[in-house]
């Protein structure tokens, strides 16, 4: 009987389909053992393909010009829901165009659903049975009890078989690529103890030194002895965090025999720093860094050096030791549907995971983000680290979305005392300032950091300062400004030389510099103390000398900053101490999210309802969720500036060129804007629309190096090309 063709190359080779399912369940197979799923994935592996054995797709493999296109996913979704197993019917049936919602009973062939696949006539692959044994398969207990759950479960068997799917083709199409070759966990683990032992055998010299080494031995011996679990690292500004988390994690990942550690950062704009201090400690080659200004991200693949390409290789599924990543690319994975953002979900079973500044989780999506945590957690082998100087107060969300789950525990249980000892700025509130006031306030400084909560504020105080080392960030700078802004500042604080700096809260999280006095317009507790952890952060001067002026101008600010505002007084009549403490701060963000907020509040979308609810009639809605779920809820445009480096990127849109890799390098040359904005630069004539979605700044009078892009334009007029 002739053998029936999965994929051929372009040399004339064949692969079977049955090479293609057995070599595909194989890898399914080891990627869901992770969380105790084997059968579940070998079993899907063995189905997606089942309809390559129908008449209709071999005429078509081996005739494309002549056959038309067959769908060969769905009869392997229809025998899955009809063995029981509706996980592997929805991953079979989402394989190549995501996981489609499941739809209702009445829907037609027609529909866009699992529920409309089933009702589909697919082309007859009855040969598949004589072909291919299916093992038993065994889905894991703790399925059908809820629907977040179960929909939790079905993404991640999908990642199973996307991944398993991509390897097998990409090994038979073209050969096997550079993929792994990385060093192992007790490896690495060895360097971070060889960098901890530098400090921690050192003699101490100052009194925060011994607290940073007492913080460190804290995390190596809670990494070593502790379980898997979820657990929080709430360490005050200075002390340490970034290596004492790595620590932690790698000893943990070598206790519990994990394979990966996982580095979640909210901001691109301090991934570079954490990249960088695990570079040098683990060795780049075994770093990923997956956000989109990484360097191989920005290139075309002929361009890539071996390193450069094997870490592309594994942006795709995340198969490397240690990998940082954005807030927005975890949790927007999580809930996707297509297969390119869920390909790497499988890898984080069995990881480590830690969240750093996990105080700026959005309120918005903050139930469903801690469920995700917590599924993780429970079900898929998985210890997770809420990582932060301002930990937020998240134990009544995890005791109603997890109640399974042990209590919170705290790695570095230090409380006031630690705080204390790190405390290095005196916090006062100063009051409702003039604008002139403020400005005359600041030029008083030789060296002075002020955020505030408009970048427009921003732009009009930097214009009111002395020239000589002033500075302004804000997003209205590009990032590749942005990065140079900060290296100028840094080195003019180094040198002792007037630095004014004028920001939007972007310099708050994690960004590393240290200033003698700051002033804080009044937003959240959490944001003044993010702002105090830019004041005296080395410890030079005494917390009496080093001051945090918290001011308020007099117009009344936007809801969601008055918000923070009430949460801050309520908290400062609640709290006899000092404000700076975790009580304190624990006392912000009840107040902020349970008692100013109702519960929809923090799933404003009711993605967990959308799961839990649509058990009957509407069935799995993970193509809706997926267009509902954004981290980043902006509805700004980017406009492309042609200056620096951007200026020949820019050229090769006007050529014509639309590609990935270009609109990736693009990136560090872009400014988003609201739409208010985008449109008084268009009716200025400032831009050319090269398309509806690319515009590059004609006018580039518009922006500066050092303010970037101007808000107050005059209108003219715009023009398409």
């Amino acid at each position: 009987m002739e053998e029936h063709w999965a994929h051929t190359r372009d040399d004339g080779t064949v692969q079977t389909v049955k090479e293609h399912l057995q070599g595909t369940a194989a890898l399914a197979a080891d990627f869901a053992a992770a969380f105790d799923a084997r059968s579940a994935g070998q079993t899907a592996g063995l189905l997606h393909d089942i309809g390559k054995y129908s008449a209709e797709f071999q005429a078509r493999i081996r005739n494309p010009e002549h056959a038309a296109k067959v769908d060969h996913s769905t009869a392997g979704a229809q025998a899955a829901y009809r063995l029981g197993l509706p996980p592997l019917a929805f991953a079979v049936a989402g394989h190549h165009a995501g996981l489609p919602d499941g739809g209702s009973g009445g829907d037609t062939a027609q529909a866009p659903t699992l529920m409309g696949r089933l009702q589909k006539q697919c082309p007859p692959c009855a040969e598949w049975q004589q072909k291919i044994t299916l093992p038993g398969c065994n889905l894991p207990d703790f399925l059908n009890k809820d629907g977040f759950t179960d929909a939790f479960f079905t993404r991640m068997l999908y990642s199973c078989l996307v991944d398993a799917d991509y390897l097998d083709t990409e090994t038979f199409m073209q050969g096997k690529a550079p993929r792994g070759g990385y060093e192992e966990i007790p490896t690495l683990l060895q360097k971070v103890r060889a960098k901890a032992a530098a400090w921690l055998d050192a003699p101490p010299q100052k009194p925060l030194n011994t607290k940073r080494n007492d913080i460190l031995r804290n995390c190596i011996q809670s990494g070593k002895t502790w379980p898997q679990g979820l657990y929080s690292l709430t360490v005050p500004t200075g002390g340490g965090k970034t290596v004492a988390s790595l620590a932690f994690a790698l000893e943990q990942a070598a206790a519990q025999s994990l394979a990966r550690v996982i580095y979640v950062i909210p901001y691109t704009s301090i991934i570079d720093q954490t990249v960088d201090v695990f570079n040098e400690i683990l060795g780049s080659e075994n770093v990923l860094a997956h956000y989109a200004g990484a360097d191989y991200q920005l290139a075309e693949q002929a361009e890539l050096s071996p390193a450069d390409y094997r870490r592309a290789l594994a942006a795709e599924n995340w198969d490397a030791p240690v990998i940082v990543t954005t807030a927005v690319q975890f949790f927007e994975s999580l809930y996707a549907n297509r297969s390119s953002r869920c390909r790497k979900l499988h890898n984080l079973a069995g990881s480590v995971i830690v969240f750093d500044e996990a105080q700026t989780l959005p309120v918005p999506y903050l139930r469903p983000c801690v469920a995700a945590i917590a599924q993780l957690v429970r079900h898929y082998h998985t210890t997770a680290v809420l990582c932060t100087a301002t930990q937020p107060a998240l134990e009544p969300l995890l005791k109603e979305l997890a109640p399974a789950l042990p209590p919170l525990r705290e790695i570095c249980p230090g409380g006031d005392e630690l705080y204390t000892a790190f405390r290095r700025v005196t916090l006062t509130d100063i009051g409702t300032v003039p604008e002139m006031e403020l400005c005359k306030k600041l030029a008083g400084q030789a060296q002075v950091l002020c955020v505030v909560n408009r970048r427009k504020q921003a732009q009009k105080l930097y214009d009111a300062l002395p020239a000589e080392g002033r500075f302004c960030l804000t997003t209205l700078l590009c990032a590749a400004d942005r990065r140079a802004r900060l290296a100028e500042i840094r080195a003019r604080l180094k040198a002792g030389l007037p630095c004014r700096v004028v920001s939007t809260s972007l310099i708050e999280a994690g960004v590393d510099v240290d200033f003698p006095v700051a002033y804080r317009e009044r937003t959240g507790l959490d944001s003044v103390l993010q702002t105090a952890g830019r004041c005296n952060r080395e410890g030079k001067r005494s917390s009496e000398q080093s001051l945090v002026m918290v001011f308020a101008f007099a117009e009344t600010p936007p809801p969601a900053v008055l918000a923070q505002n009430i949460a801050s007084l309520q908290t400062a009549q609640r709290c006899c101490k000092a404000l700076d403490l975790p009580q304190a701060i624990h006392c912000y963000f009840d107040v902020l999210l349970y008692k100013m907020k109702a519960p929809q509040a923090l799933d404003r979308k009711q993605i967990l309802r959308a799961f839990n609810e649509r058990r009957e009639g509407v069935i799995v809605p993970f193509a809706t969720v997926a267009q509902e779920f954004k981290l980043i809820e902006s509805p700004t445009k980017p406009i492309y500036l042609p200056i620096g480096a951007g200026a020949a990127l820019c050229a090769r849109l006007q050529n014509g060129e639309r590609s990935r890799s270009l609109y990736r390098a693009l990136g560090p040359y872009s400014v988003a804007v609201y739409p208010n904005h985008f449109d008084a630069l268009y009716n200025a004539g400032a831009l050319t629309m090269f398309d509806e979605d690319t515009a590059v700044l004609t006018n580039t009078a518009l922006y500066s190096a050092q303010t970037g892009l101007a808000m107050d334009v005059e209108s003219g007029n715009g023009w398409f090309m």
